[in-house]
């Protein structure tokens, strides 16, 4: 069997920074234990499989890190659509992940627009185990998603984000029950809103570069705070990452940019 497959840094309008998502077309479904080691074999945070549907530009997605599956993934959808328009020529794709969720796509020359759901959060305890991994002494606020299993937590800071260097085997044994914990922060400079990074050794690579599912809720989240519902957010990794952000007709609109660095074909015979 052979895959057309690309890596696709997303996030960023620079190769070799953001997020590099796989992104796999495949004709027919695979099984979950193949498109578990394909994901495995490109060690990207995430991979894209993605199979078209009979009615024209939609498609099956499902997402896997070297880990697990993951339902919902914002960086290897960007990734995907950047791949319908160049590949196949679409502007406008629908990407139906295993919940069940259409995620909407309208790309062009320069940018990629995602629509996803946006995700309500509930008051969290912080336990100070974590937080002693995380390098954090206190924070401001700690909140929960259910639908991404992910725990947030406000510091004041943006430069304490910035310097953030976790202890990954203790912040594992810390918490149990989570997919990841992302740690957030007010921008200091009129460039963007609010800072973030996310943390995800439970179920993925130690740390998302570029994160687009957690903006479901992190994004309503600074909109409460902050009073505005068009926001930009930055993501303060090594790699660093940046989008734009709005609430609108309960959804999430995610703008950004995305580039592909690699293409080929993948040879799968096991």
């Amino acid at each position: 069997m052979s895959i057309r497959t690309y890596i696709v840094d997303s996030f960023t309008d620079k190769p070799f920074q953001g997020n590099p998502a796989g992104v796999c077309l495949v004709d027919a479904d695979l099984s979950d234990p193949a498109m578990l080691r394909i994901a495995q074999e490109l060690n990207q945070a995430e991979t894209a499989f993605v199979r078209a549907l009979e009615q024209p530009g939609r498609f099956s997605i499902r997402f896997f890190s070297p880990k697990k599956e993951i339902a919902l993934c914002g960086h290897a959808t960007l990734a995907s659509a950047r791949i319908a328009f160049k590949v196949l020529g679409l502007e406008e794709s629908h990407f139906i992940n295993i919940e069940g969720l259409d995620l909407a796509t309208r790309t062009t020359a320069d940018s990629v627009t995602m629509s996803f759901p946006a995700y309500q959060t509930v008051p969290a305890e912080a336990p100070p185990a974590l937080l002693a991994a995380l390098g954090l002494k206190a924070v401001k606020n700690a909140v929960y998603n259910k639908e991404t299993t992910i725990l947030l937590l406000e510091i004041e800071d943006p430069a304490e984000l910035a310097a953030l260097s976790p202890d990954f085997t203790a912040l594992l044994r810390s918490y149990s029950g989570i997919n990841g914990v992302l740690v957030t922060a007010p921008s200091r400079t009129a460039l963007h809103d609010f800072h973030s990074r996310y943390f995800w050794p439970w179920s993925g690579t130690n740390e998302d570069w570029a994160t687009g599912g957690t903006h479901t809720f992190l994004t309503g989240y600074w909109a409460e705070r902050l009073g505005k519902t068009r926001l930009k957010s930055f993501q303060a990794s090594a790699r660093t990452g940046s989008m734009d952000v709005e609430l609108r007709d309960g959804r999430v609109i995610i703008t950004s940019q995305a580039n592909i660095v690699l293409e080929g074909v993948l040879h799968d015979r096991g």
